[in-house]
């Protein structure tokens, strides 16, 4: 089964503990756990800082060109960051699984743990807008037929900064990811 993953820094393999935007090492990073868990390719299309996108067709070209069987997606954090409520968030990102729902492959629609207090969340606030995004993109991906997971249910574990994974977060999101696919 071929796999593309779409996502941030944490689908990525981040490193939070690097200053030059280094990767955790690849045995650790849950995109390479998930290759080593199941009969799986990964192609890890996550980008440093990456919102939910506003041009899909580097998306839909991507996915005619790769043809994977299947497409995971797992966004929003960034725009929580910068600001973006969790209602925006979720109407982008149901405009994006549109988009994406045209090159008749089946999506996974991810949302991404809750933010926690650390270095890189600015308040309170931002948290509380982070933990609305599940119950939202599991509407979203009822209205546009894609299957749905939670993984601020699934206990990630993140770093000090209240953002990124850490290694053993990364361990329990392939684990949790391996048995849905």
């Amino acid at each position: 089964m071929k796999v593309l993953c779409i996502g941030d820094s944490n689908t990525y393999g981040f490193d939070p503990r690097s200053y030059i935007d280094a990767r955790y090492p690849e045995e650790v990073r849950w995109t390479s756990r998930l290759e080593k868990a199941r009969d799986i390719s990964v192609i890890n299309f996550g980008i440093n800082g990456m919102t939910i996108p506003g041009d899909h067709s580097i998306f839909t070209d991507l996915i005619r060109r790769k043809d994977p069987d299947q497409v995971v997606v797992m966004l929003g954090t960034n725009d929580i960051l910068e600001g973006a409520g969790a209602l925006i968030v979720s109407k982008r990102m149901e405009s994006f699984l549109a988009s994406l729902r045209t090159m008749k492959k089946p999506i996974l629609l991810i949302a991404p743990p809750a933010l926690a207090e650390g270095e890189s969340v600015p308040d309170d606030e931002t948290i509380e807008e982070s933990k609305k995004i599940g119950d939202l993109y599991r509407e979203a991906a009822e209205r546009n037929a894609c299957r749905f997971a939670d993984a601020a249910r699934w206990g990630i574990e993140l770093t000090f900064d209240g953002v990124h994974f850490s290694a053993s977060g990364h361990d329990t999101f392939a684990k949790k990811l391996a048995e849905l696919l």
